[in-house]
């Protein structure tokens, strides 16, 4: 699978992590995430990862930045975006059996690089469980 990451200079350690971590469980990673700490505004690395995600180019992306909040108020304003702000292992799997989140936000102010990586595994093994739950994603673009 083809994951996009991007991150703001709040994130780039575990970005670096959550990068690793991919590669190791054999996903090709598209990185438009800023790589050192420089203070940057994050809209220009979150915009290039919700643009491939939303024309297909990527299946699922995860976004950092400080409190999440930044990072998923642009993700979500692409409409093909379902960008969830997760801070424990339940809302992570509920973003996706509910919601079909395609990208992750992760606020890396307010959780560990452990919880972070959790939340990527929960992420990309939990399914959309459809059913009940499409007629609501279907109604949640403005388009």
């Amino acid at each position: 699978m083809t994951i996009a990451i991007g991150n703001d200079h709040a994130g780039t350690e575990y970005k670096f992590e959550i990068i690793k971590l991919l590669e190791e469980l054999g996903h090709e990673v598209l990185n438009f995430g800023t790589d050192d700490s420089n203070s940057m505004d994050y809209p220009d690395t979150i915009h290039p990862t919700a643009d491939v995600v939303e024309s297909g180019k990527a299946s699922l992306g995860i976004i950092l930045c400080g409190s999440g909040n930044g990072a998923q108020m642009t993700a979500n304003k692409h409409q093909g975006i379902r960008a969830a702000l997760c801070w424990n292992n339940e809302l992570v799997a509920l973003s996706r059996q509910h919601n079909n989140a395609n990208i992750l936000t992760i606020p890396a102010r307010f959780v560990s690089v452990q919880q972070a990586l959790g939340f990527v595994k929960i992420f990309l093994s939990t399914e959309f469980e459809g059913g009940r739950h499409q007629n609501r994603v279907s109604k949640i673009a403005c388009s």
